[in-house]
C-alpha cells in the first residue's frame, strides 16, 4: 500500500489553503484548482492582517518581502513569511506562515505549507510542499517530461495516471531534500523522509525513509 493521499502526506492544520484540498484524494488533483482558489480566498482575508497589492496579490502585514523580489499574482503570502532577495514568484502560489522563499528561488503554481524553506536557488513548480519541508540549495522540482507526455506516477509495478502534463513533486511534512537534487516529474516523498544531496529522484519514496540512491532506500531507525 502506498501512502500518497492528501491525508497521508499533509497536516491540513498547517496551511491557510486547507479548503483547497476538500473533495480531493490525491494531492496532484488540486494543482489545476490553485489559481481560482487563491482568488476566492484572497477576497476573504481580513484587511487588518493582509494588504492587497494590485488585482490579485495579498501579503500579510508582518511578512518580510525584499524590494528586489518579483511578485506576480494570483498570490497569497501568509503571516511571518520571508520573501528574500531576488525571489521570483510567477503566480498561482500560496506561501505559508513562517515560510522562506530565498535568493533566486522561483515558484509557480505551488502551495507551500507553513514553515517550508526553499531558501537558495530552488525551482518549485506545480508542486506541494508540506509543513516544515526543506529543500537544500540548488535542489529543484522538474515538472515536465522531456517527451511532453502526461505524467504517470510509478512504483513497484503500480502506476497512477495523473492526467497532467505538468506536475513537479509532492513533498510530505518534514521532508528534507539535499542540495543539488532533482525531483523528477511526479515524484512523491512521504512524511519525514530524507533525500541525499545530488540525488536524482523519481517515483514514490515511502514515509520515514532515507533515499541514498535508487537502489538504496532504507528505513530510518
Amino acid at each position: 500500500m502506498f501512502e500518497i493521499t492528501i491525508n497521508d502526506l499533509y497536516d491540513l492544520n498547517e496551511t491557510i489553503a486547507a479548503e483547497l484540498f476538500d473533495g480531493f484524494v490525491y494531492p496532484w488533483e488540486v494543482l489545476p484548482a490553485i489559481h481560482d482558489f487563491i482568488l476566492e480566498l484572497g477576497r476573504t482575508l481580513p484587511e487588518d492582517k493582509f494588504k492587497k497589492i494590485g488585482d490579485d496579490i495579498w501579503i500579510a502585514h508582518n511578512a518580510e518581502v525584499s524590494e528586489s523580489a518579483c511578485l506576480n499574482g494570483p498570490l497569497i503570502i501568509d503571516e511571518e513569511a520571508q520573501i528574500r532577495h531576488c525571489a521570483f514568484i510567477r503566480g498561482n502560489a500560496i506561501v505559508g506562515r513562517g515560510a522562506v522563499v530565498g535568493n533566486s528561488t522561483e515558484l509557480k503554481n505551488a502551495v507551500l505549507f507553513n514553515r517550508v524553506q526553499v531558501p537558495h536557488y530552488n525551482y518549485v513548480g506545480d508542486s506541494i510542499l508540506g509543513f516544515k519541508a526543506h529543500m537544500g540549495a540548488g535542489s529543484i522540482t522538474s515538472n515536465v517530461k522531456s517527451d511532453k507526455s502526461l505524467i504517470v506516477i510509478k512504483a513497484d509495478k503500480v502506476s497512477f495516471e495523473t492526467g497532467l502534463k505538468k506536475m513537479g513533486a509532492m513533498l510530505g511534512d518534514c521532508v528534507e531534500v539535499g542540495c543539488n537534487s532533482v525531483l523528477n516529474p511526479g515524484t512523491i516523498i512521504g512524511r519525514g523522509s530524507n533525500i541525499y544531496p545530488t540525488s536524482c529522484v523519481r517515483g514514490i519514496i515511502p514515509a520515514g525513509h532515507i533515499f541514498k540512491n535508487a537502489q538504496n532506500i532504507v528505513k530510518k531507525q
